[in-house]
């Protein structure tokens, strides 16, 4: 084949590629959730979903898929054909689970393409309200006095709220006690009871207790503060710098995924969190809109991946 015949056929394989991207969908769209039903990322899926068939003349199913701490639902689309039918509504764990266990059946980064981060969650410090700190400070000064004896509650091993937990020991020099839970709502409990003395949660499932007086946040755990409540400091403010743990949320497909179909998706999905209507629904949901282009997402992901890296090794936690 001479150089001619190689930039013709060049030329022939971008227009097939440009015109199929251009024809994207033909057929109803997959957007697994590697969560169980009624949760935050089953509910902004479900959100999305039926705006997303709209726009693109297609159904787009919601699949639950849970378990494994979100790798079952993701090594489904990490295997799935590289055509764009088929999406995961994916969390922070998503980049957080390569440190935590060994030998996960896909590559992160290889087998998943980043399309959108859909919108983030921020993750605040509550304490019971008779807890005697009344400031991030006080906190720590309490755990140096007494290290190793202050509970935080989390969702479970591998959680951001673990790795938040693990983030602010590591930048406060402070020792606490990790105690899991399998629900928002019982580390609610756990933390009105007194089973733990503080914890790490979005607002919404706490927001009741905090207007009723029983809890109080003390810090939030992002790079500036939350819209949501503004008069919670970010810890760096509060003189713990380094701890940002966002329970962001976006939608990935599988890897070699062509980009014009990537595009496609990632301008329509923009379109659709961006719509008044759809924004208000996903803001009541105690969730900030994000939106950001593929290469950002892929970034921001790469970033999240590489952090949770040094924290692990830092806390010395063998991954399972």
């Amino acid at each position: 084949m001479n150089g001619n015949q190689s930039l013709m056929l060049l030329g022939l394989l971008i227009a097939a590629t440009t015109a199929a991207a251009q024809a994207f969908p033909t057929k109803p769209i997959r957007l697994v959730v590697a969560a169980a039903p009624g949760g935050t990322p089953d509910i902004l899926a479900r959100i999305v979903g039926p705006k997303l068939a709209e726009r693109v003349g297609q159904p787009v199913i919601v699949d639950n898929r849970p378990g494994a701490t979100g790798n079952i639902g993701a090594e489904v689309v990490a295997k799935a054909p590289r055509d764009g039918y088929t999406l995961l509504m994916a969390t922070a764990v998503i980049a957080i689970s390569p440190s935590f266990y060994k030998n996960l059946p896909f590559d992160p980064v290889k087998d998943l393409t980043p399309v959108t981060q859909v919108a983030s969650q921020a993750t605040f410090l509550f304490v019971q309200n008779e807890f005697p700190v009344n400031a991030l400070k006080d906190l720590v000064a309490l755990a140096k006095a007494k290290p190793g004896t202050i509970g935080y509650a989390s969702f479970g091993t591998g959680s951001p709220q673990h790795v938040a937990g693990e983030l602010f020991q590591i930048a406060s020099g402070t020792r606490f006690i990790h105690v899991p839970y399998k629900s928002g709502g019982l580390m609610v409990t756990g933390l009105l009871s007194g089973e733990v003395q503080f914890m790490f949660l979005g607002l919404s499932p706490a927001l009741p207790h905090v207007k009723s007086g029983r809890l109080r946040t003390i810090a939030v755990a992002s790079a500036q503060r939350s819209a949501a409540a503004p008069d919670v400091p970010t810890f760096t403010e509060a003189g713990v710098a380094g701890v940002v743990v966002d329970n962001w949320l976006g939608v990935f497909t599988t890897g070699g995924t062509p980009k014009g179909v990537i595009d496609r998706l990632h301008a329509e999905i923009v379109k659709v969190v961006r719509a008044a209507d759809t924004t208000e629904r996903i803001v009541q949901q105690g969730l900030e809109i994000a939106a950001t282009s593929p290469a950002d997402f892929a970034g921001f992901y790469k970033a999240e991946l590489a952090k949770v890296a040094r924290v692990v090794k830092t806390a010395g936690i063998e991954p399972q």
